[in-house]
């Protein structure tokens, strides 16, 4: 079981990845924006970077709830999660706002 202490310090974990994410994945719109497409994937892929630290610990407590270990579920793990869950959003639809502006680009060069 983890203990209290360790259960907020593994959410604000998530927290600061899950948020590192989402602000990468906000550039990307914006270089999208201006058809900078390497670089907005470049963005992309460092979002997709602060998800994988985020879920190593997001894993972390899976495991121990899986394996028998009790929890508490905390109002920080809870915003933790929500966290998470919205930053992965904002990138799913940063990668189709990247997509749409190339076919903006294209369509405005007359491809």
């Amino acid at each position: 079981m983890e203990t209290t202490e360790e259960i907020q310090m593994l959410s604000f974990t998530i927290i600061l990845h899950a948020g590192n994410a989402r602000s990468y994945a906000m550039e990307a719109i914006g270089l999208a924006k201006e058809y900078d497409f390497k670089a907005a994937r470049e963005k992309i892929e460092a979002a997709n970077n602060e998800f994988v630290e985020a879920h190593q610990v997001q894993t972390k407590l899976i495991q121990s709830e899986a394996s028998g270990q009790k929890n508490d579920v905390t109002v920080i793990l809870v915003h933790a999660q929500d966290h998470l869950m919205t930053a992965m959003t904002v990138k799913d639809l940063a990668n189709e706002m990247i997509d749409m502006y190339e076919r903006m680009k294209a369509i405005e060069e007359g491809k």
